[in-house]
Order: C-alpha cells, then sequence, then structure tokens
C-alpha cells in the first residue's frame, strides 16, 4: 500500500500548522509566488513588522516634539510610510501563512535627545532597515517575495535619505 503523503500532510496541517514535514509536497500544491514555499520567511516578516511598527510610533512621537512645521510635517509622513509598510508586510503575511499577524509595540519611554541627535538615530535605523530589506530579498526563493523586500528596501533607504536633507538643513 502506498502512503498517500498529500493526505498526511493535511493532517499536519490541522495538527501543527507551523510544521512543515512534506515541503515537496506543500510546494508542488502552491508553487506560486507567496504560496507554501515562502513559510519559512514568516519569522523574518515577523521582525519587519515589529520594527516597521515601532518606527511609525517613534515618528508619531517626533512629530509632536519637532522643533518647526517643516520637522513636523516630515515626521507625520516618515510614521505614514512607516504604517503603510506595516500593512505590506501583513498582506504579504497573510498570502503566505492564510493568517493575519497582529503586533502590538510599545515603546520605552523616549530620551530627550536634540533634534539633530534624533534625526541623525532615525538615518541610521532606516539605512540599517534598507540594508536588512535588501539582504532579505537576496535571501529568498520567493520571486514576489524578493519583489516585494527589494521595493521596502528601496522606501527605507528614501526615508534615510530623506532624514539626512532634514539634517542638513537642521545644522
Amino acid at each position: 500500500m502506498e502512503m498517500d503523503y498529500r493526505e498526511c500532510d493535511r493532517i499536519w496541517q490541522r495538527v501543527s500548522p507551523e510544521l512543515n514535514p512534506y515541503p515537496e509536497i506543500r510546494a508542488a500544491q502552491n508553487p506560486c509566488c507567496m504560496g507554501d514555499a515562502a513559510r519559512g520567511e514568516t519569522e523574518v516578516l515577523r521582525g519587519f513588522l515589529r520594527d516597521e511598527l515601532a518606527d511609525a510610533q517613534t515618528y508619531r512621537y517626533l512629530a509632536a516634539h519637532a522643533p518647526s512645521r517643516e520637522g513636523f510635517r516630515l515626521m507625520r509622513s516618515l510614521a505614514a510610510d512607516a504604517a503603510s509598510r506595516v500593512k505590506t508586510l501583513q498582506s504579504a503575511y497573510y498570502l503566505i501563512t492564510g493568517s493575519t499577524y497582529e503586533v502590538t509595540v510599545v515603546l520605552p519611554p523616549q530620551s530627550r535627545l536634540k533634534w539633530c541627535d534624533r534625526l541623525r538615530e532615525r538615518y541610521h535605523a532606516a539605512a540599517c532597515a534598507g540594508f536588512n530589506y535588501a539582504r532579505a530579498a537576496e535571501q529568498t526563493t520567493d520571486v514576489c517575495l524578493k519583489k516585494l523586500l527589494a521595493g521596502l528596501s528601496e522606501d527605507a533607504y528614501h526615508a534615510a535619505e530623506q532624514l539626512r536633507r532634514a539634517l542638513e538643513r537642521a545644522l
């Protein structure tokens, strides 16, 4: 009697969906973009989700403490961009897993750094995010996820550039 691996895989999915005992079966079932083959990327996506949500909250905080109208507008814009990246990552997570990942980040009390120091701090965080997205894009084998992460990398580098220009004006 030949074993029905598809039936076994369906049973495993009900019992323990995070396990992948038959990856070749699952990849054959959903070989397209952001399907079962990309399941190994979910922890990376969760980390990016937490980071982007924290960034959005930090930018909102900085907007409230900006020394100028221009700084306020920039921080509000960057907060909206980070919130947009959260939605993008949540949709990718849902496409891969079929479930939502709700994340809540509580920021610790923010220190009262000078505006230029905050811009410097945010610049480095945005540039680092750009690098991490690019690295994740290079490492994934999923074509659509690669494209999505590469786009998020460009967005993060653009944010870093905006912060660098704001720092130039503030100095």
